[in-house]
This record gives structure tokens, C-alpha cells and sequence, in this order.
């Protein structure tokens, strides 16, 4: 019996170009790493593959939009650098901190920075809670529940800064699960952004943010 062919990865439609505008190019030279060495790194599943763009890099892009004018970023467990890469690929001008604690993990997201030149972005080998640095915003994506999630990121917040977590349909119940946790971490309650994306996906953005002193 014949096997099956792997399905061939997504190809970038015109409104996918667009999103990514100037920094297509470098998105696409990424997509293209993540297709060649993803699944035998052990960082997206061969399912993945077929929907790459849509599923993993537009989705990444739907906090762009609530990152800060300025500032720093820190994208925590960021694995094969979702969002945090798209994020430094759209946001030249913000600095990037992805934060990984798995070695290979680290070694790849190394790979990724050196291969696309991101003079933006730093990588670091730490858990969250090990990080003793403020950032003006903190991203997140399949790292945890947004209890947790807040227990992790909340001491790396400066003043007015704030947690974009990507989720997914159990979104507004995470928040309402995680009120008591949001509460004692003296942030303010939690924000839902429904962000529909290229292709009409319907992407939830949590953002939960540090008052700013006084």
C-alpha cells in the first residue's frame, strides 16, 4: 500500500502579504524554517503544517495591534517564537525578549534570530519566574491557563504595562476563572479583544494590564 504524501504547507495569499507588509520577506524565510525543521524539531506537530500561516503566524499578529508605541517586549515560553518573532518582525522598533527554558528550544529560536538578522530581539533560557526584568508589555500563546498565566507574568509588568495573551474559545471563561488571581496581583480586570483576522478567523487577544502608578 502506497503512503500518504504529507500535505503541502499553506502557501500566503495577497491579504497575508499585506498584513505582513515590509517584513514579508523575513515572515516568509521564517515560515520556510518552521516548515523544513518544525516537526523534526519537535516545535508544530505535521498537521500543523497545512495551515501554518493561518493558524500560527496571522494568529500571532493579532496582538501587534495592542503592543505599546514604544518600549519592551517579552514573550514567555515562546517556543518556536510565536509570537514573539512575528511580533519583532512587525515591531522593528519595540526590543524583544523571547524567554524559553527548554535548551533546544533556546537553540532554535538562536537559529531563527541569527537566519533573519533580528537585531531587535535578545534570546534568554529562563522559566518566567526566574526573570527579574520589567517590559512594557509580556505575550504569551499555549503556554498556560490565564491563572497561571497571571501568576507567572504579573512581576515581569511595569507600571501601566500589560499581558496579551492569544486564547482561544474558552477565553472569556479563563478570565472569569482567573478574577480572584487577577484581583491579588493588583492588575486591573481583564479585557477580551476579538480580533477577526485574514481569512475571517476569529482570534481572542486577553489583556491584562498594570495601573499605571497614580
Amino acid at each position: 500500500m502506497l503512503a500518504l504524501a504529507d500535505p503541502a504547507p499553506e502557501e500566503p495569499d495577497e491579504e497575508v502579504r499585506a498584513l505582513f507588509g515590509l517584513a514579508f520577506g523575513a515572515a516568509e524565510h521564517f515560515a520556510e524554517m518552521l516548515v523544513a525543521e518544525g516537526e523534526l524539531r519537535g516545535l508544530l506537530g505535521p498537521r500543523e503544517l497545512p495551515r501554518l500561516w493561518s493558524r500560527h503566524l496571522v494568529n500571532s499578529a493579532a496582538v501587534v495591534p495592542f503592543l505599546p508605541a514604544r518600549g519592551t517586549v517579552a514573550d514567555v515560553g515562546s517556543g518556536a517564537g510565536l509570537p514573539g518573532v512575528v511580533v519583532a518582525l512587525l515591531r522593528p522598533d519595540l526590543d524583544v525578549t523571547l524567554v524559553e527554558p527548554m535548551e533546544r528550544r533556546v537553540e532554535w529560536l538562536d537559529h531563527v534570530v541569527a537566519e533573519l538578522d533580528l537585531d531587535n530581539v535578545i534570546v534568554r533560557r529562563a522559566r518566567a519566574e526566574e526573570v527579574k526584568d520589567r517590559y512594557d508589555a509580556v505575550t504569551a500563546r499555549a503556554v498556560a491557563n490565564l491563572s497561571k498565566l497571571v501568576r507567572l507574568t504579573a512581576p515581569l509588568l511595569r507600571q501601566g504595562g500589560s499581558l496579551l495573551a492569544l486564547k482561544g474559545a474558552r477565553a472569556e471563561a479563563e478570565v472569569e476563572e482567573a478574577k480572584y488571581v487577577i484581583k491579588k496581583a493588583k492588575l486591573e480586570p481583564a479585557v477580551v479583544h476579538e480580533v477577526l483576522t485574514v481569512g475571517e478567523e476569529l482570534t481572542k487577544v486577553v489583556e491584562v494590564r498594570r495601573p499605571k502608578r497614580g
